[in-house]
């Protein structure tokens, strides 16, 4: 540490030795153009820097060096370290006083400014330790947390990502060993245009899969970062839920859709696309979780003047009071964090969590009740009509 500041005093006493000179040469460049305050302020100038840089006993030096340097060249008789002029003498203590005054004045300033920096860095040290300590009081819950969200994002990743490629890779793997061996001219290497048609098959069904995942990812990102901008109109209800079931046809072929829309339903306020996709999950969900020929029922209702009720009841195994919460997290899968029902119908564990999120983001909500007799699962979804007054587009 010692050595440290005498190697840093000592650039400061040549920092003086070189800048005097220096100033004094460029003073008397200018010939008879410069006078004696001129060089007073250049001197001032060096001692100022000095001081700053290295503190006060390099810039007591450089007063000393520069009050030499103005009576040697700059106070006549010049070339003398002699004072004739009274004048003279009274710019020369002035100077001399100055020098020193202003050295210690921006030492001082210095010293200020390295005491008010390690202040700061103690009180942000406090700071991280306060931080810290309170970081390690909630750490048992914070690391369940984090290893269940973990566990769940590896999970998805590793299976959702993993089993497409796997497919994909395997049907053009096949495809071009046959053009391979097609060009190797080997017996019964041909697939056949049907093969070939099963396999491109695959590949567009596995490609499709990847897009709705990573999506998926994005969307939720979306919804996290509060990015989620609607474009808010008044719509028809009914058309919204004719729209969610003509797109989910395909995945609700083997089940009774029944559709309840009571008369001259006042419209809604929303984003007609977003909401038709929150229902379009709802019914996937309920096809998924529910057993072929049961029935889906979606129905929607008047609350009051200001909400409408749409919900979406299936006949499946239903859904635990205490996973009706959590069921909206990212990445939970009741079949798989809470054991519910055949393990086959699995999901990413990303369309309720989005669902719940457009809902929210409309001012609405979203929540699960038991289906009719206490069987099955009833997503109730409550949106804003076109005579809510406090509702705001965004």
């Amino acid at each position: 540490m010692w050595r440290k500041i005498s190697s840093k005093v000592w650039m400061g006493y040549g920092a003086a030795l070189f800048g005097v000179p220096v100033a004094i040469g460029l003073l008397k460049l200018f010939g008879p153009h410069v006078n004696p305050t001129t060089a007073a302020l250049a001197f001032l100038l060096v001692v100022l820097f000095v001081a700053t840089a290295w503190g006060s006993r390099p810039a007591v030096f450089a007063s000393l060096l520069g009050v030499a340097g103005f009576n040697f060249f700059f106070l006549p008789p010049f070339g003398t370290f002699a004072i004739r002029n009274p004048d003279n003498w009274v710019a020369f203590f002035a100077f001399l006083i100055t020098a020193f005054t202003a050295g210690q004045l921006s030492a001082r300033a210095k010293r200020r400014a390295e005491e008010a920096e390690l202040a700061k860095q103690e009180i942000e040290r406090l700071y991280y330790e306060l931080q810290d300590t309170f970081e390690r009081s909630s750490q048992a819950i914070a690391l369940k947390q984090s290893e269940r969200l973990k566990s769940a994002l590896l999970d998805a990743v590793t299976h959702d990502l993993r089993t497409p490629l796997t497919s994909i890779k395997a049907s053009v793997t096949t495809l071009l060993s046959e053009l391979y061996a097609l060009e190797r001219s080997e017996p019964g290497a041909a697939l056949g245009n049907e093969g070939r048609k099963e396999l491109l098959q695959v590949i567009d069904e596995e490609s499709d899969r990847l897009d709705r995942f990573i999506e998926g990812l994005t969307k939720l990102a979306r919804i996290d970062a509060g990015e989620m901008y609607l474009r808010r109109e008044l719509c028809a209800i009914d058309e919204i839920i004719t729209a969610a079931l003509k797109r989910a046809e395909p995945r609700t072929r083997e089940h009774q859709i029944e559709v309840w829309i009571e008369d001259e339903l006042l419209p809604v306020r929303v984003d007609e696309a977003a909401i038709a996709e929150v229902i379009y999950t709802l019914v996937d969900n309920a096809a998924k979780y529910s057993m072929p020929r049961t029935s889906i029922r979606v129905s929607a209702t008047p609350k009051d003047e200001s909400t409408i009720l749409v919900s979406v009841e299936d006949q499946g195994p239903g859904v635990r009071p205490d996973l009706r919460e959590r069921i909206f997290e990212k990445f939970f899968r009741a079949m798989r964090d809470g054991d519910i029902g055949d393990r086959k119908s699995s999901g990413t564990g990303m369309g309720l969590a989005i669902a719940h999120g457009i809902v929210q983001a409309h001012g609405g909500r979203l929540w699960i009740e038991d289906g009719r007799d206490g069987r099955g699962s009833k997503f109730i979804l409550a949106l804003p009509t076109g005579n809510d007054v406090n509702e705001t587009t965004q």
